[in-house]
């Protein structure tokens, strides 16, 4: 059995040369893995819109196409919201890497074990049409796909990590929704009206 990746690293590394992107993030666990990495004025973290990160996430990435839209996520939340991936596969865009963050539990809720025991997320995203899907198992591929979030692609990118499941220190950004928006929008030189 292949030894499963450490989700601090993994992030810390895709985010050490994250340039212009914007970040979204899921519920819990991979917020707080994004916040351990960095605060920065473009991380969007969303408290409690389990499901919704995927579709957030497509529509900043569909409303600044210039700039790499990242979802850090994990695997619970990206099978409440499973359905996002067909609407993210007719809309195409090629700004947008949806990474999952895969232990096999539901952490937020117990640590139950997830859907992702038995259901392939990479094969559901790439049945719904997005073509460049990976499963990701080792450190040399998070170093290409750190390469792919900095540049748009063809298309959409889904990509599975396989994470441990072990617990790590809960890093705590802010929870204020609109200072989170305000200094979004600021950052990308938009109003914050």
């Amino acid at each position: 059995m292949t030894q499963k990746l450490d989700r601090r690293a993994v992030v810390a590394r895709l985010l050490a040369d994250r340039g212009e992107a914007i970040v979204v993030t899921g519920l819990g666990s991979p917020t707080y893995d994004v916040a351990a990495a960095g605060d920065h004025d473009r991380n969007v973290y969303l408290w409690g819109a389990m499901g919704g990160t995927a579709v957030m996430a497509l529509g900043l990435a569909l409303a600044q196409p210039d700039k790499p839209v990242v979802v850090v996520t994990g695997d619970g939340e990206m099978l409440m919201g499973v359905g996002s991936f067909a609407t993210i596969a007719m809309q195409q865009p090629k700004n947008l890497t949806i990474v999952v963050l895969d232990n096999g539990l539901y952490g937020e809720t117990g640590g139950q074990a997830s859907h992702t025991v038995v259901a392939d997320l990479a094969a559901i995203a790439k049945a719904s049409g997005i073509a460049d899907t990976r499963v990701i198992e080792g450190m040399d591929e998070v170093n290409r796909l750190s390469v792919r979030i900095q540049n748009a692609g063809d298309g959409p990118c889904v990509a599975i990590v396989k994470i441990d499941s072990h617990e790590r220190e809960r890093v705590l950004p802010t929870r204020d929704g609109h200072a989170v928006r305000a200094r979004v929008r600021q950052s990308l030189g938009l109003s914050i009206d």
